[in-house]
Order: C-alpha cells, then sequence, then structure tokens
C-alpha cells in the first residue's frame, strides 16, 4: 500500500489515525481506544469518587499513550521510507547495481527529524549545529524548572515561552540547509553563534538578526547594543514586576508584564533599525532613578525591612501575640495590611501625577 510519509506522519498526532492511515490497523486501534479510553475512566472515576485525581491521572496516561504512538509512526517511517521514497539505479564501476537514497528521501529524514530540536542537524552531519538547538532548547527548559520549583516561583515559567521560538528556528534552519545540500552547495558544521559574529564582521556591525532575536527577552536587545542603562532598565522591571506581583498575589495588575514586554521588544526593533545608520544614544528610560538614587536606596531599605518583617519578626512574634492577648497579628497582616498599605502607595502615587502635572501647567 503506498502513503505519503509526510501525511503519515501529521495523521499521528490524533492518536491511532496516522497507523490506520498506513494500515497498521491493530496498532492504530490500540492506540486510539488507549488515548481515549484512559480519559474517559479518568472522567467516569471522577465522578465515583467526586475529586479531580483520577481524571489528571487518565490525562497523564493518555499523554505518554499519545507519545509512544507518535514515536512508534516515526521508527516505521524512518524504517520503511526507503520503500515509499524514488530510488536512483547507479551502476558501480565493476558492474554492480545498487540503489541509493535520493535528496527527497533525505529531506524527508531532515525534516521528520527536526521535530526533535538538533536531530536533523546531526542527520545533515552537523554536529555542533544541532547541539546548539539540542542544548539550548532542553536546557532552557530544565533551567526554567528548576528554578521555579527550587524558588517554588511558578512565575518564572513564563520565559518558557521561549522554547517555541528556537523550536521554529530550528525547523526554518534545518529546511534551509537541507535546501543548500541538494542545491550541492558545501555545508559547514558552525554554530548559530559564529554565523551571527560572521555576519556581524562582514557587515562592521553589530548583527540586527541576533539584536532582534535577543529582544524577545527585555532588554537584553539593548544590552547587545551597547545600551546598558536602557536594556538594564527593561530586563529590571520586567522581572522585578514577575517576582513582586506574584509574592503579593497583586493579580489585578498582571496586565503592566505584557506592557512591559511589548515596550521592550518595540523599543528595541526601532533601535536595530536605527544600527548602523545613526549613533545609538543610551537614554534610560526612566531617567528620574539616575538623578535621584536617594529614594532608590529608601525603596531597597523599605523593600528589605517588609521582608524582614514577614519572614523574621512576624512568624516569631505573631504565636507569642496570640497566646498572651488572644489576637491573630498574622492573619491581620495577610488580611488588611497588605491592601492598606498597597491602596496607600496607590492614592500617594496618583496625587503625585496630579500635583507634578498642575505645576508644569503653572510653568508653562
Amino acid at each position: 500500500m503506498s502513503y505519503n510519509p509526510v501525511l503519515a506522519f501529521f495523521l499521528s498526532f490524533i492518536p491511532g489515525v496516522g497507523h490506520l492511515y498506513v494500515n497498521r490497523k491493530v496498532r492504530g486501534f490500540l492506540y486510539g481506544a488507549g488515548t481515549v479510553g484512559s480519559i474517559l475512566i479518568g472522567i467516569f472515576g471522577t465522578f465515583m469518587v467526586g475529586y479531580e485525581e483520577p481524571f489528571l491521572v487518565g490525562l497523564i496516561f493518555a499523554f505518554f499513550v499519545g507519545v509512544i504512538n507518535v514515536l512508534d509512526m516515526i521508527i516505521f517511517l524512518l524504517r520503511n521510507n526507503k520503500h515509499n521514497q524514488h530510488q536512483q539505479v547507479i551502476q558501480t564501476e565493476e558492474g554492480q547495481v545498487v540503489s541509493v537514497r535520493t535528496d527527497d528521501s533525505d529531506r524527508f529524514y531532515t525534516i521528520i527529524l527536526s521535530f526533535i530540536p538538533g536531530l536533523g542537524h546531526f542527520q545533515l552531519g552537523l554536529i555542533n549545529r544541532g547541539l546548539t538547538f539540542l542544548i539550548g532548547f532542553f536546557g532552557l527548559g530544565t533551567m526554567v524548572v528548576f528554578i521555579s520549583v527550587f524558588t517554588d516561583q511558578g512565575a518564572f515559567m513564563v520565559f518558557l515561552g521561549i522554547l517555541p521560538v528556537i523550536w521554529v528556528y530550528n525547523m526554518f534552519d534545518a529546511v534551509q540547509l537541507v535546501s543548500k545540500k541538494q542545491r550541492g552547495e558545501e555545508l559547514v558544521d558552525k554554530t548559530i553563534l559564529e554565523d551571527f559574529e560572521e555576519t556581524r564582521r562582514e557587515q562592521g556591525r553589530k548583527s540586527k538578526t541576533l539584536a532582534t532575536v535577543l529582544a524577545i527577552f527585555p532588554g537584553a536587545g539593548h544590552l547587545y547594543l551597547g545600551l546598558q542603562k536602557r536594556g538594564i532598565q527593561l530586563m529590571a522591571a520586567f522581572l522585578f514586576a514577575i517576582y513582586i506581583l506574584d509574592v503579593l498575589r497583586l493579580s489585578l495588575f498582571l496586565f503592566l508584564i505584557p506592557i512591559i514586554w511589548f515596550y521592550s521588544f518595540f523599543d528595541a526593533l526601532q533601535k536595530v533599525s536605527k544600527h548602523g545608520e545613526e549613533e545609538l544614544e543610551d537614554v534610560p528610560v526612566v531617567s528620574y532613578i539616575v538623578n535621584h538614587q536617594k529614594w532608590v536606596g529608601f525603596g531597597l531599605i523599605a523593600l528589605g525591612l517588609y521582608y524582614l518583617l514577614v519572614n523574621v519578626v512576624l512568624p516569631t512574634v505573631g504565636p507569642m501575640v496570640a497566646k498572651v492577648f488572644h489576637f491573630d497579628i498574622q492573619y491581620f497582616y495577610y488580611t488588611y495590611f497588605q491592601g492598606t498599605i498597597i491602596c496607600i502607595l496607590l492614592i500617594g502615587g496618583g496625587l503625585k501625577l496630579m500635583v507634578g502635572s498642575k505645576k508644569r501647567k503653572e510653568n508653562a
């Protein structure tokens, strides 16, 4: 039975369907029934016991069945690809007739393997380039998960959004390289950073492509372009906003995080477009901080006192006060005090802006 291997691969993302398409009926039925059955059993178990754990277990089991289903399809296609691809028959000098894999087959192998970052480059013999994608993808994912678990701060999981960018670039780069190979061009095993460095040397300035890629993380693109003050402020604002909003549980202000990200990203794109055409001036986003470092120092002292109060004073004094005066000071603090301080800061900031605006109008 003839089949399209690329279509079979994509159909395999629906458990069982890809295997049915290539006439592997038993495996298709088992994978499909295993996935759907796990979910149904989980739902039934949830209704029976009254809590969600059976459903979560069913989802996890269904996920693993789906992953095994896709891996099984990839192994099947790689082993049997020679029967479904065009083959070229050649005759050696000794008179022997042999068949070799064509460029279409090589392209198929590379694209399929590239779904795991780096493996497509290994297929092309580009070990260093493949290791760059493999370590970059899985290393970043492991580091983000480790830091999130170690610090017990789930907000760091937002950096997993970089992984799809690496994955897409890996696929795009692998397709470009296999096309070069089919055109007869020589492939050089270089890392991505070496490519950017060569581009920078040829153009005599820093790579706009690398600056754009780094701009995905707030402030990194500015730092690469030499705008240290602006880059550090944007990076600190983004990370500090995530940490503070998560610690204080101020979900009302979570909209600030995407605002900072978009501002940083598009500001970096503007700087990249001007780079090489005019001199870039490192102007801080908030010049008030640079000119009034004393207030920054007061803010850091206040933040230190706050963490001293929360982590040392309250856990130590709270039980003693509750025992002697029958007053739960910790409950009062977490229920009312935090909200009151936030309200005072917001009202004070609003009044400051109103007074400053009025003074500017009078001066004008």
